[in-house]
């Protein structure tokens, strides 16, 4: 008892000794539970200066439990030291830079901007006070009944990025977590909101401009078609003025409008559009010429664009000083850093950056067909963002799914980081928020971060593709021993952390990405550890448990963290948990078909290797067209399955995959027929498509063409899907071929 006693005398005496040194080297802002400080705003000053001290008082007496009073500058006492709240009329701060300094026993917290002063409060909480806001929910603010702070600081800092939007709900939702993480708090700040992107089809609607003037659209071919606008013709310039005029007389408090590209690549190639863009070197010719206009027309707002795909080349025409230039990065390889990886499109930013000072990136950091897949991009974030600051790209975009996806919240976290410091150890942040945010689970979930992304390092050649699929990656990244130590790794978090429901909720959700790579094996039956399908003792079908009850895990956990979205094409977790237990289902029917040979009269292009054999290899396809489908581009479905010998059958299945934003639609039809030699077929029957594509058709589904008929006897079964060759006037691909993709084959 003496010891203890005698430990906490010594400590006293030690924190007395610190409190009595020299204000000439310390500020003591809290002193056991006292301080002589008070917070001042300047005389003046706005709402949310104001509203500022109220975060700086707020946070400080969480941190200590002292509350200190709130006063003008005018009304300040001559007995206590100050933090000053904003910046001194004297002091003539750029706009986004941000001060903390010491005058004697006072601290100043200083800003160019109302904003700029709020960042300010928040880095000063943050890196003199070690406050950390890991998610809305969870934070970490320290316990110190005494603040000491070492004098003289002279902190002053201007991001290079100076408006740094996450397109995460997290910040969306949550406005006061994106203040704290110097992000905005909207996806389009300063936009006219009902014209953000992908404008044309807005100002000049197909509906109501293309059948009495199609020379308003793009000519393709011979025909006009609404893809996008003739931007040489003098009536559609007329039109895009006017409502852009509009647009800004209805909504004033906008400084931005974006006159832009519809989503597509079928540009206009009429003679004067053509000649513009020859001589420009770059279909962005016509684009600049036309957008160099509308904004002549708005000297005070600023007109945004897009080099995107088809404009992603830079002009030889210089875009006036209130065009904003967004480029963006979406064919870019996202296994490693884009001058690595994407070359064109790094030296097509440093050609935008020679002809204008108005550039805007938007990059792109999730899967858009797979949310919540693992998707190993983490390492390309840093560099990525320090090549577009390099650049003189001082407004990022970093398109996340705004939905939860694979580490929602690490992602967010270190994105908002490196966008405010580029220069920050990205290592140390992750390991930061991991330990922070996953407690003793985080040791475990840095080590599943370090090692995927390790092993995609090892995997030079691979396309790690915003539109690709888990399933492309199970022969290197998340190959069945790899999946298996990932899975043990969540095994160990959950463990560690299993008595903290509030903890073990974070890794759960962190574990999704996981289980959903691995359900995805089961269906492709990627080997005997990973399979939806066992054999019982008795030779009959069963589905495998651990598939039944990873499943299950997988669904509640998106119901208790409200994630409800599978990709960017509104395929719900409901549905993607209904297809799944439907392709169980499947899975265990009888089926003649499956390993039977397969011979096809039309040839597939490009997906599932262009094998024939997986319409009968028994893995079933997922969502995606990269997940075990056959790809048939402008050319119908034709193929003849051998079932060997003479069989009674009575039913056949085809399973067809629809994906509408990317030219993937249901067949038309599907016709059966049966024969016994291969030569001469009969017809079993057609069945028709019962939901013909509309501008309301549901973008992502599946499926099943499904006929009976009187039991016979085959031994050949021909399948055909008839396309549609082509895609309906309206579609934003008009003119280009369609695809069909089909998958299993099932007889019965």
């Amino acid at each position: 008892m003496k010891a203890i006693v005698l430990k906490y005398t010594l400590a006293w005496c030690l924190a007395a000794i610190v409190v009595s040194c020299s204000n000439q080297d310390k500020l003591i802002l809290v002193n056991n539970g006292e301080a002589d400080y008070e917070i001042v705003v300047r005389d003046n000053t706005s709402e949310d200066n104001h509203r500022s001290a109220e975060i700086l008082q707020n946070y400080m007496q969480q941190i200590s439990g002292v509350t200190l009073a709130i006063v003008n500058e005018s009304e300040q006492s001559n007995d206590v030291a100050q933090i000053y709240i904003g910046s001194p009329s004297d002091e003539n701060l750029e706009e986004h830079t941000i001060q903390i300094q010491t005058d004697n026993k006072n601290l100043i917290i200083a800003g160019g901007s109302d904003l700029s002063v709020r960042q300010a409060v928040y880095e000063f909480l943050e890196v003199f006070l070690d406050c950390k806001w890991y998610a809305p929910e969870a934070e970490a603010i320290p316990d110190n009944r005494t603040i000491i702070l070492n004098k003289p600081i002279d902190y002053k800092y201007t991001p290079e990025i100076t408006t740094r939007t996450v397109h995460s709900r997290l910040f969306y939702e949550n406005p006061g977590f994106a203040d704290k993480h110097k992000v905005t708090t909207e996806a389009f700040p300063y936009y006219v909101p009902t014209a953000r992107v992908h404008t044309f089809h807005k100002f000049v609607p197909e509906e109501v401009f293309y059948k009495t003037h199609p020379e308003y659209f793009a000519l393709r071919g011979n025909k006009r078609l609404p893809t996008q606008l003739c931007l040489t013709n003098e009536a559609v310039y007329n039109i895009v003025k006017d409502s852009v005029a509009a647009l800004f007389s209805q909504f004033p408090e906008a400084s931005v409008i974006s006159v832009s590209q519809n989503d597509n690549q079928q540009h206009c190639t009429c003679e004067n559009c053509k000649a513009i863009d020859a001589s420009e070197g770059s279909p962005s010719g016509t684009m600049i010429q036309f957008v160099n206009k509308i904004a002549a027309d708005f000297p005070d707002k600023t007109i945004s664009t897009l080099a995107y795909q088809y404009t992603r080349k830079p002009s030889k025409t210089r875009p006036l000083d209130n065009v904003l230039i967004t480029l963006c990065s979406i064919e870019c390889d996202r296994s490693g850093p884009i001058e690595e990886k994407c070359i064109d499109f790094a030296n097509d930013l440093k050609g935008w950056k020679e002809i204008t000072e108005n550039i805007r990136i938007w990059d792109y950091t999730t899967q858009f067909t797979n949310f919540l897949a693992p998707f190993p991009n983490i390492h390309t974030l840093q560099p990525n963002i320090k090549f577009f600051r390099d650049n003189h790209a001082k407004w990022i975009f970093e398109q996340h799914s705004s939905n939860p996806s694979e580490l929602f919240e690490l992602r967010s976290y270190v994105m908002a980081k490196l966008l405010w410091n580029p220069d920050r150890n990205k290592n140390e942040l992750i390991t930061e928020f991991t330990n922070g945010y996953y407690k003793e689970a985080g040791i475990y979930i840095k080590q599943y971060v370090d090692l995927i992304h390790e092993k995609i390092k090892e995997h030079g050649d691979f396309f790690l593709f915003l539109y690709g699929d888990p399933s492309q990656a199970f022969s290197s990244f998340l190959n069945s021993e790899l999946l298996a130590t990932y899975d043990g790794y969540f095994n160990k978090a959950e463990e560690a952390v299993a008595q903290n429901a509030t903890v073990l909720k974070r890794v759960k959700e962190a574990r999704l990405s996981i289980d959903y790579a691995i359900l995805e094996a089961c269906k492709k039956n990627l080997n005997k550890d990973f399979s939806m399908i066992l054999i019982n003792a008795h030779g009959g079908k069963m589905i495998n448990p651990d598939v039944i009850k990873r499943l299950e895990r997988f669904y509640n956990t998106c119901k208790n963290a409200n994630i409800t979205l599978m990709n960017e094409m509104r395929f719900t977790v409901d549905e993607y948990y209904a297809n799944y237990k439907n392709t169980m289902t499947v899975a265990t029917q009888p089926n003649k078909a499956l390993g039977k040979k397969v011979i096809l009269l039309t040839k597939p292009k490009k997906y599932a290797n262009e094998d024939p054999q997986v319409l009968t290899d028994g893995a079933l396809g997922g969502n995606s067209f990269y997940a075990n489908w056959l790809g048939f581009e402008g050319n119908h479905l034709e193929a003849v399955i051998d079932l060997e010998e003479k069989q009674a059958i009575h039913s056949i299945s085809t399973a067809f995959l629809q994906v509408t934003n990317h030219v993937v639609f249901f067949p038309k039809s599907v016709t059966y027929y049966y024969s016994n030699d291969n030569k001469h077929f009969s017809k079993l029957g057609t069945v028709v498509n019962d939901a013909p594509l509309s501008k309301t058709s549901k973008i992502n589904d599946i499926k099943y063409f499904d006929l009976e008929f009187p039991v016979l006897e085959a031994r050949y079964i021909k399948v055909v899907g008839e396309n549609m060759n082509e895609p309906p006037y309206w579609h934003h691909a008009a003119g280009l071929p369609s695809w069909i993709f089909a998958d299993e084959v099932i007889v019965d």
